[in-house]
């Protein structure tokens, strides 16, 4: 069993409400500071503050997305998010003042602590009162998402199904149920359209009321800042965008040409893009929950024994929560417990080979979380999603060789591999589209719902629009951006996914030409936590931070070659 660390200077029993918080956050505040040491000590004091606050926020967000619909769970959630933040805000903002103006900041150890000196200063910049309630406000809003989507679900043959159970037929070999399903899925998607584009237009216009208190023309400005984009800039990403059209879609309009030829069809429709084209039936790399869990400890113990002991201790603590049910809020995460040093991973697995993959993707994030626990300061653990999804994307591809443990078929294990392959390739356009439309929608903040689905064509269609044909049910087409969680709830989170892609790619690579060494860097890497610059830590695992439209072409090439091989 594991326990959170032991607590040095707030109360071991001290209870989360804000009567108990405020005279510790004044005790930061007004302590003198007469020496670097002191400095130092009174760092470490505000980050097991912060830790214990993150973990107690945690395990609120974890037990409200794991039951949607008890209202006591929620309340603890709200209760977070609208009596504790909105007074912590301000002592976390005379805290970051107290300590850039300390006389004994200049000699902390530069190579130590530059990377968060940097990220305070930011948030100093950032930071404005009137915003707090904005932020409130937001954080309350963006759960709705999951209440509404949690409640989805369609009955096949008389029998009740969540979507994710759903999707598990859009793999079988009946085209006519497929197509039933796909159309009940997509009908109970469009019950709610209306409901979701009145929220994310108010999620919208409170987005850029913040942006415009903290000065800034638009959301999308101001968010490069605030989630500390030092290493690239806009136009970056409109250029990445352009090199995924330009090498990644003809690859992936290959794919599906051989896939209608495969197929025997004249046109590809949205339910024909999950089944085997060789009219197998769908993978089954395990059989329950409990399953997948014991199955990947192998996988990863097979890899390095060190990985295996990481999720057996998950396991051991309870800290899975992976099948899907009704009223369990949608997606996957991995979220550190900041006092504990392990994650809880939380998804939605209806037995399918995607959530084989799910299940190394957060396992890569859950031994990321385990490397830096130990690391001085809460801040050195708080990783960029260049990083984060650095650690999760490529474990995705390094468990690769081992997954003889999910398939006893060689075929089936050839199946796998292509198939993740073909995956990772598809993650780039949707990643290039998800990007593009949200700069759209926030340097265009007065659009209405009809003007963002006609940008939201206008960005899909050259990516390749999924590759099928949408003139059945046009409305699905328009409507695909809501299935996306990250665009309610984490606005600009996604580009990330993309660079991380092509890092995964050139880690693999290294991986494949020396395993020992390869694993190795990746493990260094990760270590590190954000100690380093993002092209550091991406030297340290032996590739570049680089999305050029060479690179993307050099390392789309490599994994091109690998499914050939297969």
């Amino acid at each position: 069993m594991i326990h959170k660390k032991t607590r040095h200077y707030i109360p071991a029993d001290l209870e989360i409400k804000w009567e108990t918080l405020e005279p510790i956050y004044q005790e930061l505040v007004g302590r003198p500071i007469n020496s670097v040491e002191e400095l130092e000590q009174w760092l470490k004091d505000g980050s097991e503050l912060q830790a214990a606050l993150e973990e107690d926020f945690a395990w609120r967000y974890i037990k409200m997305t794991c039951d949607t619909m008890n209202p006591d769970l929620l309340e603890s959630f709200q209760y977070f998010a609208t009596e504790i933040e909105p007074k912590t805000a301000p002592f976390n903002n005379q805290l970051n003042k107290k300590l850039v103006e300390s006389e004994y900041v200049a000699d902390l150890n530069e190579e130590k602590f530059y990377i968060m000196l940097r990220a305070v200063k930011k948030s100093l910049e950032l930071f404005r009162e009137e915003n707090i309630p904005l932020q409130t406000e937001i954080q309350v809003e963006q759960q709705k998402y999951q209440s509404i989507t949690g409640a989805m679900s369609v009955h096949v043959d008389d029998k009740e199904y969540t979507l994710e159970q759903a999707s598990v037929f859009l793999k079988g070999t009946n085209r006519a149920k497929r197509q039933e399903v796909w159309e009940k899925i997509t009908a109970r998607r469009l019950q709610e359209k209306t409901v979701l584009d009145t929220l994310f237009d108010h999620l919208r216009a409170l987005r850029h009321k913040v942006a415009l208190n903290a000065g800034f023309e638009n959301f999308r400005d101001y968010m490069f800042q605030a989630l500390g984009r030092f290493d690239y800039t806009p136009q970056d990403c409109y250029a990445f965008h352009a090199a995924i059209e330009t090498e990644i879609v003809p690859i992936l309009r290959e794919q599906a040409e051989k896939r209608k030829e495969a197929l025997g069809l004249d046109a590809l429709k949205p339910w024909d893009m999950d089944v085997d084209p060789s009219g197998r039936a769908a993978l089954k790399p395990f059989s329950s929950g409990e399953d997948l869990v014991e199955k990947s400890i192998q996988c990863f113990s097979n890899i390095n024994r060190y990985l295996g002991e990481r999720l057996e201790i998950m396991k051991d603590n309870g800290l899975f929560d992976v099948e899907s049910r009704k009223g369990k809020a949608p997606g996957g995460y991995n979220y550190p417990l900041a006092e504990t040093g392990a994650p809880f991973i939380f998804m939605n697995s209806a037995n399918t080979f995607r959530d084989l993959t799910t299940m190394v993707h957060e396992g890569g994030h859950a031994v990321h979380t385990f490397l830096t626990a130990d690391l001085e300061l809460n801040d050195f653990k708080h990783c960029p999603s260049e990083v984060a999804e650095l650690a999760s994307m490529s474990m995705e591809l390094i468990s690769m060789d081992n997954w003889d443990v999910y398939f006893d078929n060689e075929e089936d294990l050839k199946r796998a591999k292509r198939d993740q392959l073909v995956d990772v390739l598809k993650t780039l356009p949707w990643v290039a589209v998800v990007d593009q439309f949200q700069h759209w929608i926030y340097t265009n903040p007065d659009h209405t719902a009809e003007e963002r689905t006609e940008a939201w064509l206008k960005i899909y269609e050259p990516f390749g629009a999924g590759f099928v044909d949408w003139s059945i049910n046009p409305a699905a087409e328009q409507n695909l951006w809501q299935k996306q969680l990250h665009i309610f709830e984490v606005p600009f989170y996604y580009i990330e996914y993309g660079m991380a892609q092509l890092g995964a790619i050139a880690v693999w690579k290294n991986y494949k030409e020396n395993p020992e060494k390869g694993l190795q860097q990746y493990l260094d890497a990760l270590k590190l936590g954000y100690t380093k610059t993002i092209t550091e830590i991406y030297e340290t695992a032996g590739i570049k931070f680089d999305f050029s439209a060479g690179y993307v072409k050099e390392l789309a090439e490599f994994v091109k070659a690998e499914m050939d091989k297969i």
